[in-house]
């Protein structure tokens, strides 16, 4: 391969490696002769393994509507393999659309990480593509599409990486694969989310409810912003699952007393953020986002979309309610962790819905410290003040907010669980169970997080994904630098970078900065991490809210030059 590849030179030359024979596949594949397919994962492994996309019905509780289905099922099949091992993964596309997988957080080469436009062409109606690459890791992921919305209608699944030393710490293993479920075609959603962003939620906050007080009020009324504006997409129109199942379906885990059983929470959605906790059953996380860290305590933590968290449960005799409450309380995601079989927990009721701050915003909190908000006026209109931004920033259209003083907020634990009165996991409780080798960083670099909310635009310094795919963000292969998210927006933004694994900058020491793939930025927030570009190629990097990167929130990250062979 030329150490100096164009992206768009690849992406040309390689369509022909999708166009390989289709095999034939049973009905459920072809997705003709099923008008529903059933919930749930079976389980795959092995170093040859075949995946058919196929469109599907798929029912949960009143709602029912179209899906696309790999292999017959919503989610999909649960891959699990063995760090060491070589794999092929050969996906026939058997939808009348161009499909593709990508494999979350897994190390591999750039043309096998299967987002359309970046890396390879997608996968074409009928066409069968292969996908080939050494297992590099062990611990919790998974796979889901990266064409269009597809995503969202049912194309994503969990996937298990093996040590390959066993790990001693459980008995008993489950993958707990939090999603959404909802009958709405996906480009109805986007459609209405562009006519109004508040379309899907129903607990905006009104003139007279709550305590708010009449100069708060006015003043969230002249920045033409709502507090509970929580989540674009809400429990109005989505069932919420764990591993394909609704709420009405009462999934059941089962384990036997005395037994330490480990839990890999996975958020395969596509826009929510989940509260999880077993009330009255402590938690101790293991690992975050497939990496091992020192083991902490908690009874509840917020996981944003595309994180995983592996926990270590020990529960007593009974039956007990394993709850993902979505972030904004519209809905849960509800299972029962059993020992007695057939018996369902009663889950707790639906908590209040939590309201935005000043903090949220990116400002002091004078309310909250009891001092006068003085003239509003003046206020909003710091909040569109271009010169709290970099030049490089485009503030146009797509940015109707400037965040006048954004700080770091890497130890705040989620929306409306800062009040709560249990253990909540932050970003700060997070350390790298194994040292990290040291590096000095070599260069700073800001990517400020912009949107228009009324609008409904996202982007990455102003500049939406199409009009910047020829300016990549660019890292000279092995570079260490230090890349601080500044969040201009009032949401919360899960950031995805694909190929690679960070180092948040959490307070841990140098050596213990826990790794991920995935990182919150809080709404007004700040949040650092350290890179080293050791992975060549070009790699997406984008929010990994569906609608958001949709509407623009991605950029192309390209790490040059090749190495020279058997130096990478």
């Amino acid at each position: 391969m030329s150490r100096t590849i164009n992206r768009r030179h690849f992406i040309a030359s390689t369509a022909g490696l999708a166009a390989a024979t289709s095999l034939p596949m049973p009905a459920w594949a072809r997705g003709a002769s099923l008008s529903h397919a059933k919930r749930g994962f079976g389980e795959l492994s092995g170093e040859d393994i075949e995946l058919a996309i196929g469109d599907h019905h798929f029912t949960t509780g009143a709602r029912s509507g179209h899906a696309m289905a790999v292999n017959g099922t919503v989610p999909g099949p649960l891959i699990r393999l063995r760090e060491g091992q070589d794999v092929r993964l050969h996906v026939t596309n058997n939808l009348d659309e161009d499909s593709s997988i990508h494999w979350h957080g897994l190390l591999l080469p750039f043309q096998f990480d299967g987002v359309p436009g970046v890396s390879f062409p997608g996968i074409k109606p009928g066409q069968r593509f292969t996908y080939e690459f050494p297992i590099r890791q062990h611990g919790t992921y998974w796979w889901h599409s990266h064409s269009g919305l597809q995503e969202q209608a049912g194309h994503y699944g969990p996937l298990v990486i093996e040590p390959a030393e066993p790990d001693p710490r459980y008995d008993r293993d489950y993958v707990v694969l939090l999603s959404e479920f909802t009958p709405v075609h996906p480009h109805e959603i986007m459609r209405k989310l562009k006519v109004g962003e508040h379309y899907f939620n129903r607990q905006m906050m009104t003139a007279t409810e709550g305590e708010m007080s009449g100069e708060m009020r006015r003043m969230w009324g002249q920045m033409r912003m709502n507090p509970r504006d929580i989540a674009d997409v809400t429990g109005s129109t989505y069932t919420y699952l764990i591993n394909g199942h609704g709420p009405a379906d009462d999934l059941q885990l089962e384990f036997k007393p005395g037994e330490r059983v480990r839990l890999r929470v996975i958020n395969g959605s596509a826009m929510t953020f989940f509260n999880v906790r077993i009330p009255g059953v402590p938690m101790t996380v293991i690992q975050a986002d497939g990496k091992d860290v020192e083991p902490v305590e908690i009874d509840e933590f917020q996981i944003g979309t595309a994180e995983t968290y592996d926990v270590i449960v020990q529960p007593g005799d009974g039956s007990h309610a394993l709850v993902a409450e979505a972030m904004d309380r519209s809905g849960m995601g509800i299972a029962s962790l059993t020992s007695h079989k057939g018996h369902i927990a009663t889950p707790p009721a639906l908590r209040e819905t939590p309201t935005l701050t000043m903090t949220d915003m990116g400002m002091m909190d004078h309310a909250a410290m009891g001092h006068d908000m003085g003239d509003m006026g003046g206020m909003d209109h710091s909040m569109r003040d271009k010169s709290l931004v970099p030049d490089d920033v485009k503030v146009g259209a797509g940015v109707d907010m400037i965040a006048p003083m954004p700080m770091d907020r890497m130890d705040f634990p989620g929306l409306g669980l800062d009040t709560v009165d249990h253990r909540v996991l932050r970003y700060t409780d997070l350390k790298a169970a194994k040292m990290n080798p040291h590096r000095e960083v070599e260069r700073e670099m800001e990517i400020h997080l912009t949107g228009n909310m009324e609008r409904y635009m996202w982007s990455f310094d102003g500049k939406k994904f199409t009009a910047v795919t020829d300016d990549p963000i660019r890292f000279g292969f092995d570079e260490r630098v230090r890349v601080k998210l500044v969040n201009q927006t009032m949401m919360a933004h899960p950031i995805h970078l694909h190929g690679h694994f960070f180092e948040l900058v959490n307070g841990a020491d140098h050596m213990h900065q826990p790794l991920k793939h995935t990182l919150v930025v809080q709404p007004g927030s700040t949040a650092t991490f350290d890179l080293s570009a050791n992975e060549p190629g070009d790699w997406a990097f984008h929010c990994h809210l569906l609608y958001h990167m949709h509407s623009g929130m991605m950029q192309v990250v390209t790490v040059r030059p090749f190495p020279a062979e058997g130096k990478a």
